[in-house]
């Protein structure tokens, strides 16, 4: 899906403002250079404040405003924070999770499954979508909200998990072997006798119902593109704001969400995306999470929620914000829109700042929105809609997430499968090495010459033959510790480990442990192993580093190994990331561009819709950075300046060039 320029805005809140400023705000808008607002999504209660009585003023409001300021408008559908009238009229609607009965209050606390809420999430978004179909400035429609399951475990979403499973296993004798339920006399051998999901040990049968739980979010988002498109014109498109494993800020892959699947009935993929700033601003999760947003449906995206200022440690430097924003599009972001426009003066989001701080006047940060704004009007045509082709590629596994969710590497660390995705993608990112993130999916390993796989604990015969196969035909291979280990349904495979890609690999192992006192070290970078080592023989592997051990040093913890046309390399555990680095630097080979850049200069590629080949090079440090053209020849974007080989750039703290030729 192609856009003809940058969007880029705020959300906007009419309903929770302390007075009547909306003309000034949409023109302070117009001034900054923003183009597009997102409403709606979070007030149900205020456009149906009783049962059946509906009050859309708020909503017009924004709408004629945005019409007469020609605002480009996002519809939310607001269905992720129920009103108070619909909890108390249908109390069964509050979710009951593993921890108990949910109570009012909190968003995001609803059965996504019950018949009630659906009955009336369904009136409210036909009503909603009747309001706003007369205006020709709505774009698209954000369907709920970073949906997820919220982890219900009612009666109706335990019910549909046994048909689930029925459907799956016609043989209930099958079911309780795949399992492994005679373990503890777990067995079940009629479907009416099955438990409360909440009291099981079974770890395989706990992750089959967190799958399950995904798959209720893809269908309740399938349910409501439905709906909005029996409303909406066909310019208009249908996206969604996934969001990511929380780390404070948005980290890695999201356990709750199947995105791949949940995307299939949207136009184009969307996301919220927060980071830390001030010098902890590294550009690594905008990269690593983007690149998760642009792999949904393997195109751009939206990024529609992002810090202008946010949390208390986030407030950004002079000049951050600009290269945030356009950090964002050079990863192949069409959109950047803050959440949100002014700093809320109650409730529990009263201190994540806006871009107008709570006196709601111009300040820095919307200053700096004004230069974004007005250099995305004057060549963001060009930087729109960039297409990547990337060699490399990283996995991302919702089952091997939830699988070393349900046996953690370390009890006494917080380390899981996200820790170990980001650890492979923050090395190429710091090696100026960009990658596309995909599904443990067959049909796109050719695409690649590299694939990086993460501890993909769980994997089917058929993924791990196609990687297999992958490397036999000439690709390059990295696997983790930790993967093939068990099957889809987190059964650990009998058979000699890794299962299946021991050939490929060169390796055997049969014992692992938590590291104490162990060092890797590789291309004269030690660091120290942590959370999970395996005790790696190898077989046709070549050692690139043995554990530093008085007892574990006759085990490798680096290998590779040639196999076919290809080669493969294994990391036995997780250590520094400098001793990582060095090890691709061997396994890959020293990747070049043209002006030599190393890491805090960062360089991003893309082409646009004119064929024209686009060079982002991005300082993220306080400091003055300089690199040397290498080859080539190159125009400066914003003023067409040429720049030709031996030519040195000068980046300013926090600044970027963008090149073209």
């Amino acid at each position: 899906m192609n856009f003809d320029n940058i969007l880029y805005g705020v959300a906007y809140y009419d309903e929770y403002m302390p007075y009547d400023r909306i003309d000034t705000d949409f023109q302070m808008l117009n001034d900054a250079g923003m183009n597009v607002i997102r409403i709606a999504e979070s007030t149900w209660s205020t456009w149906e404040p009783q049962e059946g009585v509906f009050d859309f003023t708020h909503l017009h409001r924004m709408l004629d405003c945005a019409t007469k300021h020609d605002l480009k408008v996002i519809i939310g559908t607001p269905t992720y924070a129920v009103p108070s009238w619909l909890a108390r009229k249908y109390p069964e609607i509050i979710a009951v999770t593993h921890n108990g009965q949910e109570l009012y209050g909190h968003r995001q606390n609803m059965d996504i499954t019950n018949p009630d809420y659906l009955r009336h999430a369904q009136i409210i978004i036909e009503k909603l979508m009747e309001e706003v179909m007369p205006y020709d400035c709505v774009i698209g429609f954000q369907l709920d909200n970073e949906t997820k399951s919220y982890d219900t475990c009612t009666k109706y979403a335990q019910a549909k998990f046994v048909d689930y499973l029925k459907e799956q296993f016609p043989d209930i004798n099958e079911f309780n072997h795949e399992f492994g339920l005679d373990y503890w006399s777990n067995r079940v051998d009629n479907w009416d006798d099955f438990p409360d999901i909440r009291g099981t040990i079974n770890m395989s049968l706990d992750a089959e119902y967190k799958k399950f739980q995904r798959r209720l979010v893809t269908d309740f988002l399938a349910w409501q593109a439905d709906i909005v498109k029996k409303y909406k014109r066909d310019d208009q498109f249908i996206t969604q704001n996934f969001d990511y494993e929380w780390h404070d800020y948005s980290f890695g892959v999201q356990p709750e969400v199947n995105q791949y699947e949940a995307a299939k009935c949207m136009d184009i993929a969307g996301c919220d995306i927060y980071h830390p700033s001030q010098g902890s601003f590294t550009g690594r999760e905008i990269t690593a999470c983007g690149n998760i947003a642009r792999g949904i449906k393997g195109d751009n995206y939206l990024v529609l929620e992002t810090e202008a200022a946010g949390n208390h440690p986030w407030l950004p430097f002079p000049g951050q914000l600009r290269l945030q924003a356009f950090s964002h599009i050079a990863n192949g972001a069409n959109m950047v829109e803050y959440w949100h426009w002014h700093s809320i003066h109650n409730a529990i989001e009263s201190y994540w700042k806006g871009v107008l701080s709570h006196d709601l006047k111009p300040n820095r940060l919307y200053r700096e929105c004004c230069v974004i704004g007005n250099e995305f009007k004057k060549y963001g045509s060009r930087l729109v809609n960039l297409k990547k082709t990337n060699k490399f590629a990283v996995i991302a596994d919702n089952a091997s997430l939830t699988g070393l969710n349900e046996f953690k590497l370390n009890n006494e660390s917080d380390s899981n499968y996200n820790t170990v995705f980001r650890w492979l993608c923050d090395a190429l990112y710091l090696m100026n090495i960009e990658y596309d993130v995909i599904p443990a999916d067959p049909a796109l390993f050719a695409s690649y010459d590299n694939i990086l796989v993460p501890a993909l604990y769980s994997a089917t015969d058929e993924v791990l033959n196609a990687l297999d196969a992958f490397v036999q035909n000439g690709g390059n291979l990295v696997a983790t510790f930790k993967t093939a280990f068990s099957d889809e349904h987190l059964k650990i495979r009998s058979e000699v480990q890794p299962y299946i890609l021991n050939k490929a690999l060169g390796i055997t192992y049969d014992e692992f442990t938590l590291p104490v006192d162990v060092t890797v070290t590789y291309g004269g970078k030690t660091s120290q192993a942590r959370d999970w080592m395996e005790m790696v023989d190898c077989k046709t592997a070549t050692p690139l580093a043995m554990y530093g051990h008085k007892h574990w040093g006759v085990h490798a913890a680096i290998t590779e190994n040639s196999y076919g046309k290809g080669k493969a390399m294994y990391l036995g555990t997780l250590f520094g990331e400098e001793t990582l680095i060095e090890a691709f630097k061997h396994f890959f080979g020293e990747q070049t561009n043209e002006f030599a850049a190393e890491y805090p200069v960062v360089v991003k590629r893309g082409v646009n819709a004119l064929g024209e080949n686009i060079i982002f090079l991005m300082n993220y440090s306080d400091d003055s950075q300089s690199v040397t053209c290498q080859t080539g020849s190159y125009k400066k974007l914003y003023d067409d300046c040429a720049v030709n080989k031996g030519d040195v750039i000068t980046l300013e703290p926090w600044d970027f060039v963008i090149l073209y030729n």
